[in-house]
């Protein structure tokens, strides 16, 4: 179906915004709204799209990401069809998170239409969304929620002005519901029926202002996910599931340690003539086998000798980059004999992000464009760099976005994609490209592993000074975050000459106590190592560690964990997260030797949330997480039931991070391979007793998908250390290599 060019509506120049309106072939009614510099607009966007932020007091990494997708935040394409469905292009990617069916929620909501009768599909890399289409950092919904109900909204209006014509009725006597337009004498109409009127209207006759929030019916109540039944039923589509024509299986056989590349193939011919084997070609990242089948391309990838040039970190091992680390970390301001005071120092592995679906990429690439498919976070920069790399111009590259299986951050890299384009380009065909389990591991990205040294000053009961000095493996940024940060520089408090790793942390690590003077600080050490934003990225082990040093620095005071982080704390806010959980899972039972309760507390995103953890530990090497109880303020949430996945997901990361699951670096590359070697947690390790308490609608709403990892971590760390009188330093804190490697 092709668009027709954008039909400006604007009238009269009425202020900063502006509302376009295009119609699609008909009869088919398509609405984009869009916030310009200094554009016109009518009197139907005007109530509809809700006016910029400001700058906030206190800006968090979501705030940089609005402020920069701030101009084109509007540019939603939203389709409602003869057939009566409601279709969303979401500038996003779903991985698992659930925000295709947020969505659909705040359509449905602003359209009176069933929610089955929504449908969201993923857009293609849109350039002119600029840095409006990165999936990051906890921001969908609190980016999205004021655009997709302020199209849904002017849709509304204009469903209604058509029915009124139809009807020489008067607009503001109709009311919506189901998807129809409702008539008091009885009458209604489809949406779908209406949609060819409604794109040929010049403007709506009543207003199309969305909802107050007061009559929300849908937003707010829990909903199961749109797709869930497709995904059980392996009905789902994700990218290796595509039947795009030609595209035959491909696999890359991988340096033994990382980033090493190839010198020379010594069998190659040997290895074509293999059952099955199509091409191979030398590529950066080591020799792709194109196969007729999967395990064709295994076989002979398996098969093949190769001399290797060296990795970038060759010959080092866990206990070299721990001694980097350390030797990294920046000094204490406050000296230590001045004051009474508690120091600690902690150290974090790398992690996997693991996702159930490992790298994986489809690519077409011709003389003269090229078509890929992935899931992927950041396709516009995927696109752009793709391109480059191909030596094609950006419009003759496409970019689809496809639903992935996990991601937890890995996915805002397009490794996949760009290996895929350069392999399709080099064998002169369309490829289909997977990354084994043991390369999405050993080659993958990882959260990179850090050093924290701790330091809280105190005097009558009261915090004086607190210090944490991160060290840490060097994040690579370059998936599209660092350049939004460069974007919006001038309007963050954050200072010009910060690194991208530098702002990141700036923007998310915020102390939620009143602990007086508090100076964190960040030294990355420049190892070129595959790293990545992992859940919850810096927090996930600055929080985690400065949560465990709450409970010491109560334990020195004489003061109960909960009854000092609630004297602690900022706000009534944050009090009320922690007061549930204590109250929910009975803080301060009698539990047997051996076991014991822990609790942490997180902010960020413009949420907060508190874990309440009970641990048995009776064996220290098997520890057993019994029971959870978790109390999450995001403002205002969308799907009450999503919100609850998204914070059992983070339960799990931190019970697994915390206890078992690590990467360990040996020679230049990680030992684990598989999920049988890297310990992320099982069904097994998973508390039986779980609950989730969602606090009261406030505000707007905040960021959710990461929020849970810290507090949980924290918690997980915290019980164990009470149960087993101990005070672990070093996580994950039962870390052996209990597994035969597999061979490099």
């Amino acid at each position: 179906m092709a668009r027709s060019p954008l039909v400006d509506e604007s009238s009269g120049s009425l202020g900063r915004r502006r509302f376009l309106t295009f119609v699609v072939a008909a009869p088919t009614l398509t609405f984009a709204t869009r916030l310009g510099a200094d554009a016109a607009v009518p009197a139907e966007a005007e109530a509809a799209i809700p006016s910029p932020p400001g700058v906030p007091d206190v800006v968090d990494l979501g705030d940089a990401l609005i402020l920069a997708g701030l101009p084109t935040s509007g540019m939603l394409v939203l389709e409602i069809s003869e057939d009566n469905k409601i279709r969303v292009e979401l500038p996003r990617a779903e991985v698992g998170q659930g925000i295709n069916t947020a969505v659909a929620m705040m359509v449905a909501e602003e359209l009176d239409a069933r929610l089955s009768d929504v449908e969201v599909r993923l857009a293609d890399a849109r350039p002119e969304l600029l840095f409006n289409q990165l999936t990051g950092g906890s921001n969908s919904v609190r980016s999205l929620y004021g655009p997709v109900r302020a199209t849904a909204a002017a849709a509304r209006a204009r469903l209604i002005t058509a029915a009124a014509q139809q009807w020489k009725a008067a607009p503001g006597g109709l009311r919506t519901r189901n998807t129809t337009v409702v008539a008091p004498d009885g009458r209604t109409a489809s949406y779908g029926a209406l949609s060819a009127v409604a794109a040929r209207l010049a403007a709506p006759a009543v207003p199309a202002a969305p909802k107050p929030e007061s009559a929300h019916q849908v937003i707010g109540t829990p909903q199961s996910r749109m797709d869930a039944r497709d995904m059980v039923t392996g009905r789902k589509k994700y990218t290796l599931d595509l039947d795009v024509p030609g595209a035959l299986p491909t696999m890359v056989r991988r340096a033994p340690t990382i980033k090493g590349s190839v010198k020379k193939v010594n069998n190659e011919a040997a290895v074509r003539a293999m059952p099955g084997v199509v091409d191979l070609a030398v590529v950066p990242n080591g020799v792709a086998v194109v196969a007729e089948t999967f395990g064709q391309a295994l076989d002979a990838k398996n098969a093949l000798d190769v001399t290797w040039k060296p990795g970038t970190i060759d010959g080092l091992s866990d206990a070299d980059i721990r001694k980097k680390l350390r030797a990294a970390a920046l000094p204490f301001v406050i000296p230590p004999l001045l004051t009474q005071h508690v120091d600690a120092e902690f150290d974090f592995a790398f992690v996997s992000h693991a996702p159930l679906e490992t790298n994986c990429a489809i690519a077409d690439v011709r003389a003269d464009r090229a078509e890929i498919w992935s899931g992927l976070k950041s396709p516009i920069v995927a696109k752009q760099t793709i391109a480059g790399e191909l030596g094609l111009p950006e419009n003759k590259v496409t970019v689809h976005v496809v639903q992935g299986g996990g991601s937890f951050g890995r996915k805002l890299f397009f490794d996949a994609a760009l290996e895929a384009a350069q392999i399709s380009k080099a064998v002169k065909r369309p490829v289909k490209l997977m990354w084994s389990r043991i390369d999405d591991m050993r080659h993958g990205r990882a959260r990179p592993a850090t050093h924290h040294k701790l330091r809280a000053t105190f005097a009558l009961g009261q915090v004086l000074t607190y210090e944490q000095r991160v060290a840490a493996v060097e994040t690579d940024f370059r998936h599209g975050l660092g350049e939004i940060l460069t974007a919006t520089a001038a309007k963050l408090p954050v200072g010009g000459n910060l690194s991208f790793a530098q702002t990141v942390f700036t923007l998310t690590e915020k102390v939620p106590y009143n602990f007086g003077v508090v100076t964190e600080l960040l030294n990355e050490v420049p190892l070129r190592m595959n790293t990545g934003s992992w859940r919850s990225v810096y927090s996930a082990t600055t929080r985690t560690s400065e949560e465990i040093m709450v409970d010491e620095i109560a334990r020195k005071l004489g003061k109960d964990p909960v009854a000092f982080r609630r004297e602690s704390l900022k706000n009534e806010r944050q009090r009320a997260v922690l007061d549930k959980v204590a109250s929910a899972g009975a803080w301060g039972r009698a539990m047997p030797k051996g076991c014991a309760q822990g609790v942490a507390f997180h902010e960020e995103y413009k949420s907060c949330t508190a874990c309440l953890i009970e641990i048995d530990a009776r064996d220290p090497k098997n520890p057993r997480v019994t029971r959870a109880v978790i109390a999450a303020d995001v403002g205002r949430p969308i799907n009450p039931r999503g919100l609850e996945a998204q914070l059992l997901g983070g339960l799990t990361d931190g019970i697994a991070t915390i206890l078992r699951a690590g990467l360990h670096i040996d020679k230049g590359l990680p030992l684990e391979g598989s999920y049988s070697q890297f310990h992320y947690a099982r069904q097994k390790n998973s508390p039986p007793d779980v609950r989730i308490f969602i606090m009261p609608a406030n505000g707007e709403p905040g960021g959710a998908g990461e929020l849970g990892v810290p507090a949980a971590a924290a918690a997980v760390a915290n019980a164990y250390a009470r149960a087993t009188g101990t005070q672990p330093r070093s996580f994950p804190i039962n870390f052996d290599v209990d597994f035969d490697p597999f061979p490099r």
